[in-house]
């Protein structure tokens, strides 16, 4: 369980029975009798002894007055007072379980939890339906719960514990809906999912107005991924019962379903309930981000940052949008008031050099990145797992900038040090070193490492899977195909198979094979963004068998779900623009790509393309310069250069950069080669070195 979960959850519990507690504590002493006892209770040892129930309370009256004038001064010699106090009562009445519970309640406040433990267990060995000491150590356990820094043997014993005394709690007093929630709680805490939704089913049940119950079941159904009943859950209260509590519930579950619509509709409600509510307007900031009104998400931001100016997390997603907005100057300027007020974060440099990165001053990005890690370093033994992926963060980062500067040495370099951090991070530092040496056509060092990966790495079928992709496009594809198929066992985990045997069948033009892996993947595919990987693929495969039409209903379903996805805008607006399709319609969507991921390389030379189409070719132009600037060995993006500037008259400049297509494409291996496109770009170069030799000759 993830560690930060596990904390959240914890407090959450225990500031809940804390509250339950207060609203349960018997009434004062004042005018009660701490002599009362049971019916029954003549018959145990205790009551055998003469009881003097004047003398107890006498005892108990000092014993309380000590104990108050301990909360006011924090004196021990008070604390032992009252205990001694509360033993000569307890002596004076041996049956009385409100004086034993006094004490223990003392031991646990002045920390014997030890002392106190034992008190509550000697109550149930006389009394087992004892509620008070179940609850008394119900609470031991939850305290304890809480202390516990992470997860082991230890908390999980305690945890159980804890579980234990509430299940006997809601036995005894079964009409609770604060004790159901807990334990509902301590449930999903231990990951008995069905147990906990019992328990928080029969909270709602007994309080269907109870806020807590209903969200706290809903949000166990979203922590799963059941988004549809924790749709019911919250959607069952009627909108005039409705709290901003609820409405910010309700927003949340859009959210996680991308329905961000609807997300926003439901924050906006909660927002008119509590309009100071700061959580509700930025959840409703992240869903206007969500949907693409950018400026929209940028102005509640500033609200945010209006009503508390020391929220140095506000600033960040201020700049983020900046930098989106190709605002650079103003992004920096956001950084620089975060940091005003944690000067010690390592999350704001790491910002700025994604900044600079952006603006491809690679050099600054790249020294901020080293100095990150030069501060961040420890002794190896020191490093905790928190400290290891962010490590792996920075250093991934600055292989992103060497590799962006096509310094491909130094990025392989750089993602080498994420090996060492072990886990995922060293993972995925091989495949970014593999992907690496792909982009920089380096077929036999990108074999190389995905051999070593799988060595190091034995158990990790996703890498064992991109060793058999990597053999397939550089060999005899037929061996890694039939390795990557032995890996299906029947199970769910089978999806991942299936969409690595897709790939490697498209890539290998068998593409009634890859349409059957992709059914087949479908059909494992329960979650909405796995049905949306699924058609994604389904739709680029289509496209390269030119069925266009059929690809165009892929993307448009992911679309429907998904309108933010920049891949699948790109995509579906370069492929209809490139066919010379509904140009307006193909251009708007890759702009809104580009809004998404202003400096992504392809989705600049898409629409420098359009633009291209169009016959905007100044617009053209300097786009399609800066998608060479992020991209300048891809072959289509130099071949789309060659085509403007043939077509504004600038033939020596189009050869040029048709020869670097060329020449890029004749380093590629044949599973990424588009031969037709290669063969025109041939023949184009061909025809004008024929026609600047005509030129040149004439000059002469």
């Amino acid at each position: 369980m993830n560690r930060i979960f596990r904390a959240v959850l914890v407090f959450s519990i225990f500031a809940a029975a804390a509250a339950a507690a207060a609203q349960n504590a018997p009434a004062s002493p004042g005018g009660a009798k701490p002599a009362e006892s049971k019916e029954g209770r003549d018959k145990s040892p205790s009551s055998a002894r003469k009881v003097d129930r004047a003398v107890a309370y006498y005892h108990y009256t000092l014993a309380h007055m000590y104990e108050e004038q301990v909360a006011v001064y924090g004196r021990s010699e008070l604390a032992t007072k009252a205990m001694e106090e509360y033993r000569l009562a307890i002596e004076a009445d041996p049956s009385s379980e409100f004086l034993t519970s006094g004490l223990a309640e003392l031991y646990v406040k002045t920390g014997r939890i030890r002392d106190a433990v034992l008190q509550a267990q000697d109550i149930l060995k006389r009394d087992p339906n004892n509620l008070e000491a179940h609850k008394l150590l119900g609470r031991i356990y939850l305290r304890s719960l809480g202390d516990m820094p992470g997860g082991g043997n230890g908390s999980d014993n305690v945890l159980k514990l804890a579980i234990e005394q509430y299940e006997q709690i809601v036995k005894i007093e079964p009409d609770s809906v604060d004790d159901h929630l807990l334990l509902g709680r301590l449930y999903r805490l231990n990951n008995d999912l069905i147990k906990a939704e019992a328990e928080l089913k029969i909270a709602v049940k007994l309080d269907p107005d109870s806020e807590e119950a209903i969200t706290t079941l809903s949000l166990l159904y979203s922590d799963e991924g059941d988004t549809t009943k924790a749709l019911q859950v919250l959607s069952a209260v009627p909108d005039t019962g409705r709290s901003a509590k609820l409405y910010a519930a309700l927003g949340a579950t859009y959210e996680q379903r991308k329905e961000y619509k609807n997300a926003i509709d439901a924050y906006k409600h909660a927002i008119q309930l509590d309009r100071d509510n700061l959580d509700a307007i930025r959840g409703l900031a992240e869903n206007l981000l969500n949907d693409g009104q950018v400026d929209a998400a940028l102005d509640q931001f500033k609200v945010i940052a209006d009503a508390n100016p020391e929220d140095a997390q506000t600033y960040l997603r201020i700049s983020e949008i900046y930098r989106r907005q190709g605002k650079y100057d103003e992004a920096l300027d956001s950084l620089k008031k975060a940091e005003a007020m944690v000067p010690d974060s390592v999350e704001i440099p790491y910002n700025v050099a994604v900044v600079y990165e952006a603006q491809a001053r690679y050099d600054e990005a790249a020294k901020i990145l080293q100095d990150l890690l030069k501060k961040t370093e420890k002794p190896e033994s020191s490093y905790s797992q928190g400290d290891r992926n962010n490590r792996a963060i920075f250093i991934e980062r600055l292989g992103m900038v060497y590799r962006d500067q096509e310094n491909y040495p130094a990025a392989v370099e750089a993602f080498r040090k994420m090996i060492p951090l072990g886990d995922d991070n060293a993972r995925t530092g091989y495949q970014d070193i593999i992907d690496t040496y792909r982009e920089a056509k380096q077929w036999p060092e990108a074999t190389a490492a995905a051999e070593e990966a799988v060595q190091k790495l034995p158990n990790d079928h996703e890498l064992r899977m991109v060793l058999d992709a990597q053999l397939a496009d550089t060999g005899d594809p037929e061996k890694p195909l039939a390795d990557v198929r032995s890996m299906l066992k029947g199970k769910p985990e089978d999806r991942d198979v299936y969409l690595r045997l897709s790939i490697m069948y498209t890539r290998l033009k068998r593409w009634s094979d890859a349409e059957e892996a992709l059914n087949k993947a479908e059909q494992l595919s329960t979650k909405a963004d796995d049905k949306e990987y699924v058609y994604f693929l389904r739709g680029s495969t289509f496209e390269r068998e030119k069925k266009y039409d059929q690809a165009e209903a892929e993307f448009k379903k992911i679309l429907a779900a998904n309108p933010q996805s920049a891949a699948t805008l790109n995509y579906l607006g370069y492929m209809n623009a490139d066919r010379d399709v509904r140009l307006e319609e193909s251009l708007n969507y890759i702009k809104t790509a580009v809004s998404l991921e202003p400096t992504n390389g392809a989705y600049l030379d898409s629409l420098g393309w359009a633009y291209y189409k169009l016959g905007k070719y100044d617009l053209a132009e300097e786009t399609l310069n800066k998608a060479s600037l992020r991209m300048g060995s891809d072959p289509t993006v130099q071949d789309h250069l060659g085509d403007l500037y043939q077509k504004t008259g600038r033939l020596k400049l189009a050869a040029a950069h048709w020869e670097r297509a060329v020449e890029e494409w004749n380093k590629t291996i044949g599973s990424e080669l588009d031969t037709d496109l290669y063969a025109a770009t041939q023949k184009k170069l061909d025809a004008a070195k024929v026609r600047l030799a005509k030129e040149g000759s004439g000059n002469q």
